[in-house]
């Protein structure tokens, strides 16, 4: 929000001498350009005679892209080649560009831009040129470099690198019958890209009446379009959604463009400087801080500078909400603000922020993505008659030469943007977090989101503060610092005649920073609160930060504070007040004796906040003040957690106390007025009570008024009024809403989601998707490989384009095709030369084998020949057996036996292939997320893929089925949910890594690559924020955290096959297989790998998959070799059978009352009900292939907690849950790592 920047003398006098300047020359003859006097100075040497090419003459000219020899960075990516191939109509296009019915009026652009001035220019006829080059003489840098500093002199950039478009004497395009007096108008400005090896910077260059047209019309029948300057980030297009850039407006209206050439934010008039890339993904503009030129030599000493403007209320914010496509919730997206130039006056405005378009979503739930845009404005002094909104409601806005300013009305107190009612109570709620060492503990106690609670007997100036869930360790140290709650009794202090508390000067809207030095030990404590006005229920609100490290008080002791004084200074927006305060501490008695102590600190603090510059008579309040501070009470209740602060407060002028004001009770709150009353001081010790604003009484007793009976109209029609304290709230009944004034309600409309109601008319999904952009609209576009206008799609026939090699076979299918060499030739199909196929190591070993007759495998067992299996890709079959014998081994990528998987005749281990299968020649899937609709869904891994079903009750809802991730050249084992972040984790034995993606959508991240084997079971303790692991081939089991840092091993012995893992978190227990052939077993330990013991080792086989249900408390597991599904409880003997006679189950898991596993066999998920035994359901993918791990993804964490929970239980690291406590790790590398390990 903000109020009319001043309007300087200087200002008036340049805009006078501007209107003095001599009118533009006499006309030429029609259609010839206007002259533009002196153009050139400011431009950069360009023309063919500098080496630029020229653009085709026309009114929307396309030319090949321009590839660049150093890399352009643009919001914090580079570009190789810049298109300028719709340089016409003045952009700049970072990817190839639309068609100019397209995007002509509108902004950003899809395709990404940088537009110094973006409107339909023609150049048919002769009608001016476009020249373009890059160049790296050095002169042309020097030229580039020197403009760079003028807006930056701060800065080292030193270009390598220019790019230099110019468009000279353009025309506006002209339809038929349209405006003649454009036909002479003619534009010149040129655009210079300067680039080093880590940023880039971008020059706008308006010559002197250079721009003699502002609009073109639009080719649409849409009128005049004002021309638009500024930059566009291109979109991202996801799979399915596209999510717009940033883009950043400059101008965009008449008297913007208008006044580009006598302005500037470099201090040289027609120059515009920006930084438009580097570590930084925004755009930065560059810093006023030089002198302009004078607009006549008669001025010349008259100082024009450019100062950043210091908005009477703030920079302007414009929040957006977004209303997702499939839920109600609705998202704020984040906010930036710049304070940017004022072109008229060369003064600045306040910043307006605006969100990209609406996302295009298809199935999305939850998209909060957001673009930063700043806009510089050309607006007229700003007035009441278009700020009124910025005052409160019981506030009046006055008009001022150089602005307005708002003031509260009679029996209201505060700045005029925040008014409340005199004499009424007050409540300010926020939140608390801090990072804070109590004495020589080198621990720090962190905690955030603490609930901070205070209310104001305002007439009293009394203001009690509570602030929730503070631990011991800390509650009492913090008892002397009762300023954290003080600031809410100076904002409400008792006001003395003539002087005003903290609300009456800022409205409850500032930031205070406070810097606490503890004498003696010089321990430091810094805080921050930031104090955000008075919200939609009437409280205040405040967030507080606390960082540093403060004495320790021991446990028990109490803290009196005496009565203090404390002056504050206010200077231009900012108050500053310091002072040396002391403290008493008792300690516990000991012995029948108790003693005490005296501590002191110093007290710093600053608050800034915005005022009103405008009303002289605002400062018209002593520069210097004095708070009082008595009746202190300090208190820390164990048993809650809750720290207390109370205290009351007056502020007035300088004293020590002895004054006759000092002494009246309504500046001592000694007075017997309600609580909703205002204490009116009299002469000497009189004074009289009257009830504040909403309420009627003697002022010793004051009754609510309610509004709503007294006038049942008040809040107009399709609208309830609910009476509440001292006022009345108007709501809109159902089907109703506030139209813009806020007041009337009105009827609302139902926008429909046709993508997802499907009442769209757009072709089947398999050939095309609709795509939501917002209210009840969408649009329709044919998937990769179809062709049409999204209604209709038609398969495109990619063999008749010749996208394979001329030796390969084309086959076509529906939205693809594939390749395939013809015989006597090898390749991918792209690619085909000429002879036989090199053969795998094992199809080598495969033929030697046949050729002689057969060789022994080195094996131990040597029982009779061996010949090695090989798959259609001539890789090692994951599982090898020999012909004679029946004995099958699991094998790696080179065929060497995985010790420990050898079987007896008819048994098959459960072997995995480290091979993924080949990429299918075709147009690709990016290997993003596919957000998951709302609802409990089963997650199942299919080689390169992670697919999902729907859960409805008990039952798998398969028509709902389908894949949300593809990975195709990975082989993904395990899978793991972590229920609180909705993320989803997995193993890959092909890379072998570990990543992880959200299931709101997006890129899947990998987040450990290093020193693994082969990583197979996986699970997420998602109370204390950690993964677990097993290794198959590393034969260990490994822990870290969510985002994969701080790795730890548990175990390393005692291990050969590890592969199945799962948590309990809140028992603090650990649970995993080890199908060892020789001895397979089911183990547990506590997470911090204490407490090892087998769990089951009798009548296993092959114990592929475990779960364990958080609900029941039972523990699940199939087996491939006994061919059953088992469960126990693990603190019970005994285990029950659940099925048996299943052919090859691999992973389980559980919800509900049912178990769900996968089949190798039957290539199948399928749904066991534990509670009578029987398999009722199963599902069967469309692609047929194994499925491997499977698991859980909770619509909601299932309760509980562990004592890692909260503040990572106060471990340095990791913290691991044990049954009733928790342990401190350090990583294995904790070299340079200040960890601390403890039980």
């Amino acid at each position: 929000m903000g109020a009319a920047p001043r309007c300087p003398p200087w200002a008036l006098l340049a805009l006078a001498a501007a209107m003095a300047l001599p009118g533009p020359l006499l006309p030429a003859p029609a259609l010839q350009p206007q002259p533009q006097p002196h153009p050139e100075p400011l431009l950069l040497p360009h023309g063919p005679g500098h080496g630029d090419a020229a653009l085709e003459h026309g009114d929307d000219s396309r030319s090949a892209a321009l590839e660049l020899s150093r890399a352009l960075r643009f919001y914090g990516t580079a570009v190789r080649s810049l298109h300028v191939s719709v340089a016409t109509n003045g952009i700049i296009a970072v990817n190839e560009p639309s068609n100019e019915e397209k995007y002509l009026g509108q902004f950003p652009v899809s395709f990404g831009a940088i537009a110094p001035f973006m409107a339909d220019l023609d150049t048919t006829d002769g009608h001016g040129n476009v020249y373009y080059r890059e160049d790296s003489s050095s002169e042309v840098l020097k030229l580039a470099s020197d403009y760079i500093k003028r807006g930056f002199p701060e800065t080292t950039f030193e270009p390598s690198s220019v790019v230099i478009v110019t468009w000279k004497l353009v025309a506006p395009y002209q339809g038929p019958g349209e405006d003649p007096t454009l036909e002479e108008k003619r534009n010149t400005f040129q655009a210079v890209l300067a680039s080093s090896d880590s940023s880039s910077y971008a020059i706008f260059l308006y010559p002197e009446d250079s721009l003699q047209f502002y609009s073109t019309y639009s080719k649409n029948d849409d009128g005049k379009i004002p021309a638009m300057v500024g930059f566009s980030q291109a979109s991202t297009n996801y799979y399915f959604w596209e999510k717009p850039g940033s883009y950043n407006i400059i101008a965009n209206d008449e008297d913007s463009i208008r006044n580009l050439h006598k302005s500037s934010n470099a201090g040289k008039k027609g120059v515009w400087v920006f930084e438009i890339g580097s570590s930084s993904d925004s755009i930065v503009p560059a810093k006023i801080s030089n002198v302009l030129e004078s607009v006549e030599s008669s001025e010349q000493d008259q100082e024009m500078t450019s100062k950043p403007f210091m908005s009477d209320y703030g920079s302007t914010e414009i929040r957006q909400q977004y209303v997702t496509s499939s839920m109600d919730s609705i998202e704020e997206d984040q906010h930036v603000t710049y304070s940017v130039p004022q072109l008229a006056a060369e003064d600045l405005f306040p910043a307006q922020q605006f969100p990209p378009q609406e996302p295009q979503v298809i199935d999305v739930e939850e998209f909060d993505e957001t673009g930063i845009v700043f806009r510089y404005h050309t607006d007229v002094q700003q007035t009441c008659a278009n700020n009124r909104h910025q005052c409160s409601v019981h506030a009046i806005c006055k008009d001022y030469p150089n602005g307005f300013c708002c003031s509260c009305i009679a029996g209201y107190k505060g700045n005029g943007r925040q008014c409340v009612a005199e004499g009424s109570p007050q409540r300010v709620n926020g939140k608390v977090k801090g990072r804070i060492f109590v004495g020589n503990n080198p621990v720090p106690v962190t905690f955030e989101n603490t609930d901070l609670h205070s209310y104001v007997v305002m007439n009293q100036g009394r203001a009690y503060t509570a602030i929730s869930t503070i631990p011991e360790t800390l509650g009492y140290s913090l008892l002397p610092l009762a300023s954290i709650g003080g600031i809410i009794g100076w904002m409400f202090a008792v006001e003395q005649q003539g002087y005003k508390n903290g609300f009456s000067v800022t409205g409850g809207e500032f930031t205070r920073q406070t810097e606490v030095t503890f004498l003696g030990n010089n321990e430091k404590l810094v805080i921050k609160q930031k104090f955000s006005g008075i919200d939609e229920h009437g409280h205040l609100t405040i967030s507080t930060e606390m960082e540093g490290r403060i004495p320790e008080i021991p446990s028990g002791a109490s803290v009196h504070i005496e009565p203090y004084t404390e002056l504050y200074h206010t200077s231009s927006s900012v108050i500053t007040s310091s002072s040396t305060r002391e403290y008493t501490v008792t300690e516990p008695e000991r012995d029948g004796v108790a003693s005490t102590y005296t501590g002191a600190y110093q007290w710093r603090q600053t608050i800034s906040f915005d005022e009103c510059i405008h009303d002289e008579s605002l400062h018209a309040t002593s520069a210097t003040q004095q708070l009082s501070v008595d009746s202190v009470f300090v208190l820390y209740n164990r048993d809650e957690q809750i720290l207390r602060y109370a205290m009351s407060n007056s502020i007035g002028p300088i004293s020590d106390g002895s004054a006759d004001i000092n002494r009246n009770p309504c500046y001592t709150g000694t007075h017997n007025c309600d609580t909703n009353a205002i204490c009116r001081p009299g002469t000497g010790n009189r004074f009289f009570c009257e009830c504040s604003i909403g309420f009627r009484g003697d002022g010793n007793v004051c009754y609510d008024v309610d509004e709503c009976s007294e006038q049942p109209a008040v809040c107009g029609s399709n609208a309830v009024c609910n009476n509440q304290p001292g006022t009345y709230r108007c709501e809109c009944v159902d089907g109703y809403q506030f139209a813009a004034d806020g007041q009337t309600c009105v009827a609302v409309e139902y926008a429909v989601n046709h993508c997802q109601t499907g009442t769209h008319g757009c072709d089947i999904p398999q050939r095309a998707q609709c795509v939501y952009t917002g209210g009840s609209a969408y649009i329709c576009t044919c998937l990769p490989g179809f062709s049409g206008d999204g209604r209709a799609c038609e398969d495109t026939d990619e063999c008749q384009q010749g996208r394979c090699h001329p030796d390969a076979f084309c086959y076509n299918t529906p939205g693809s095709f594939s390749c395939q060499c013809k015989a006597g030739y090898r390749g991918d199909g792209f690619q085909c030369v000429l002879g036989g196929v090199e053969k795998t190591r094992c199809q080598h070993e495969q033929e030697v084998a046949l050729a002689s007759g057969g060789a022994f495998f080195q094996r131990e067992m040597r029982v009779a020949q061996f010949v090695p299996q090989c798959d259609e890709h001539g890789n090692y079959l994951p599982t090898q057996c020999h012909s004679n014998t029946g004995y099958c081994w699991c094998v790696d990528r080179d065929g060497n036996e995985i010790d420990g998987t050898r079987s007896g005749p008819g048994v098959q281990p459960p072997c995995l292939s480290t091979a993924a299968p080949p990429v299918a020649i075709g147009p690709s899937v990016r290997p993003d997320t596919i957000p998951l609709p709302p609802g409990t869904h089963l997650l199942f891994a299919q080689s390169g893929k992670i697919e999902h079903v729907p859960l409805e009750g008990n039952n798998m809802k398969k028509n709902g089925a389908k894949a949300l991730l593809h990975i195709p050249d990975k082989v993904i084992i395990g899978v793991a949910y972590d229920c609180m972040d909705k993320m989803v984790y997995w193993t890959d034995i092909s890379g072998p890594s570990i990543s992880r993606a959200s299931l709101h959508g997006g890129e899947p991240t990998t987040i450990i690559k290093t020193d693994l084997g082969s990583p197979e079971g996986i699970a997420v303790d998602h109370l204390g924020r950690n993964i677990f692991w097993t290794d198959s081939q590393l034969d260990r089991i490994e822990v870290a955290r969510l985002d994969g840092r701080q790795r730890r091993i548990l175990f390393d012995t005692g291990l050969v096959n590890p592969r199945a893992i799962v948590v309990d978190p809140v028992r603090g227990n650990l649970y995993w297989t080890d199908w060892n052939r020789e001895a397979p077993k089911i183990e547990t330990s506590y997470m911090d790998g204490t407490n090892r013991k087998i769990l089951v080792k009798d009548d296993l086989g092959l114990p592929n998959g475990l779960t364990f249900d958080p609900y029941s408390s039972m523990l699940c597991w199939v087996d491939a070799g006994t061919k059953k599904l088992e469960c126990m409880n693990p603190n019970q003997f005994g285990r029950r059978k659940i099925v048996e006679g299943i052919q090859y189950p691999f992973s389980v898991t559980s919800y509900g009352k049912n178990l769900y596993y996968t089949d190798w066999r039957r290539d199948a998920v399928v749904a066991v009900d534990r509670m009578v035994s029987i398999e009722n359901d199963n599902f069967q993918p469309h692609k047929r292939s194994r499925l491997y791990g499977i698991t859980t993804a909770f619509a909601q964490c299932p309760g509980g907690h562990n004592y890692c929970s909260v503040n990572n239980g106060g471990c340095t690291h990791l913290c691991l849950a044990t049954p009733g406590g928790r342990t401190c790790r350090c990583p294995d590398n904790t070299v340079g790592v200040d960890c601390i390990e403890r039980n």
